[in-house]
């Protein structure tokens, strides 16, 4: 897929825009603070936590199947939220990636 590397690099842009401004708003902390204090608050984070651990049982498969090291994309996962899976996409040089 010719068009699923720009179209990943068109969404890292706004979301590590988006992050940057966050972090400079809140801090790494505050992202999660702001979450703690309502039930409302306890579920996005518990779906994020759910979706990336979706994620990163693919991932780990993945990358085993590729020959490539799994463990840099689920620390980068698990201290980065989305941006590990992204760039571990982005960085997949095997034919038909995306796919």
């Amino acid at each position: 897929m010719k068009l699923f590397k720009p179209m990943l690099i068109l969404l890292l842009l706004p979301f590590g825009l988006l992050t940057l401004y966050t972090l400079a708003q809140v801090g790494y902390l505050g992202i999660f603070d702001y979450h703690r204090h309502s039930p409302a608050g306890w579920q996005v984070i518990a779906d994020l936590v759910i979706a990336l651990l979706l994620v990163l049982v693919w991932l780990v498969a993945d990358a085993r199947k590729k020959g490539r090291n799994p463990w840099p994309w689920v620390v980068a996962t698990l201290l980065t939220g989305s941006f590990g899976p992204l760039f571990y996409l982005l960085f997949d040089k095997s034919e038909g990636s995306g796919a």
